[in-house]
C-alpha cells in the first residue's frame, strides 16, 4: 500500500545433550514446530512469550549462554534441550537470527472483536486488509504496543499467522498486543462503528491529510496490503480516507512504516 500523498497504494554453546539437533523435529531450516505447536526463537520474542501467563510452553532449544541471560526466568522442570547455535539453525527458518534461543510453545487463545471493543476507547484500533507480509506485520505490532493501541484486527484468511519470523519482528508485542481475526472484515467495520469508532482508511489518493482527519473520538486506522492497498469494499466502509503529507522526493511509505506514523499523530492529538 501507497501511503504518501503522490500516488495510489504501492560464545557458542556445548552440544546438545539429547543428540544432533539436525534430527530435532522440523528438520533443516524449516522453521516448523511440532504439530498444533507455535515455534519463535530470538531473544525478545523468546523472553516475551516466557513472560506471558497466557502461553503454554512446549520445550525450549539454547545455547548455554543465552540460556544463561534469561536470569532464572524457566521453572526448574522446564522442557529444556542445549544446543550449538549450528543445531539452532536447523531448527528455524534459513537465515533468521535465533541469538541462540528457541521455543516451541502454544499458539495465544482465540479472542473475538467484542473481547477488544469493550475495552479502552481512548486507545485506536488497527484493521489490516490482506497485509501478508509477517514482517510487516510483526513491526506493526511493534509500533501498537508503543503507541498504546488497544488490537490488531484482520481477518482470518490473508493474513500471517503466529510465527518465528513475525514475532522476531514485533520484537516482544506478538504477546502483549490483542490479535483478533474475524470471517468478514467488511462487517467488523460494521460493528467498530456501531460501538463509537470513527474508521480512517489510509489512502495515498485521499485528498484529506491525516492531521486533517483525525477526530477526538475513538478512531479504528485502516491501512491495506502492501502494493493493492485496501479494498474497494473496505474503503467504503471507512468513514474518512486520508493521506500522509509525505515530500514528492518519495512515492510511498512502506505499510509499517505509514501505521508507526499514523499512531503518533493519533497519539499526541490535542483534546478538542
Amino acid at each position: 500500500m501507497i501511503f504518501g500523498n503522490n500516488s495510489m497504494a504501492k560464545k557458542d554453546g556445548k552440544r546438545n545433550l539429547r543428540g544432533r539437533a539436525g534430527r530435532m523435529q522440523g528438520g533443516r531450516g524449516s522453521g516448523r514446530a511440532s504439530k498444533g505447536a507455535v515455534r519463535l526463537w530470538g531473544r525478545h520474542a523468546v523472553e516475551a512469550a516466557l513472560k506471558n501467563p497466557a502461553r503454554q510452553h512446549i520445550k525450549m532449544w539454547g545455547t548455554h549462554d543465552a540460556v544463561e541471560g534469561l536470569d532464572g526466568q524457566l521453572p526448574q522442570d522446564f522442557p529444556l534441550e542445549y544446543a550449538g547455535p549450528g543445531d539452532l539453525d536447523r531448527l528455524i527458518s534459513r537465515d533468521s537470527p535465533h541469538q541462540g534461543l528457541v521455543l516451541d510453545c502454544a499458539p495465544l487463545e482465540e479472542l473475538h472483536l467484542s473481547d477488544v471493543l469493550s475495552r479502552d476507547a481512548a486507545r485506536p484500533l488497527l484493521i489490516l486488509d490482506q497485509v501478508t507480509d509477517p514482517h510487516n506485520v510483526g513491526a506493526i505490532l511493534r509500533s501498537a504496543a508503543a503507541f498504546n493501541a488497544a488490537a490488531i484486527i484482520t481477518q482470518d484468511r490473508h493474513a500471517p499467522t503466529e510465527g518465528g519470523a513475525l514475532a522476531k519482528s514485533a520484537s516482544g508485542a506478538l504477546e502483549v498486543v490483542p490479535w483478533v481475526r474475524v470471517v468478514n472484515l467488511a462487517r467488523a467495520l460494521d460493528e467498530i462503528a456501531e460501538a463509537g469508532y470513527w474508521r480512517i482508511g489510509m489512502a495515498g489518493e485521499a485528498e484529506a491529510s491525516f492531521g486533517d482527519a483525525l477526530p477526538t473520538g475513538p478512531i479504528a486506522l485502516v491501512l491495506g496490503a502492501e502494493g493493492e492497498g485496501m479494498r474497494q469494499n473496505i474503503a467504503s466502509h471507512c468513514d474518512a480516507l486520508a493521506r500522509l503529507p509525505i515530500s514528492n522526493a518519495m512515492e510511498s511509505l512502506n505499510v509499517s512504516n505509514a501505521a508507526a506514523i499514523a499512531l503518533y499523530a493519533i497519539a499526541t492529538r490535542k483534546p478538542a
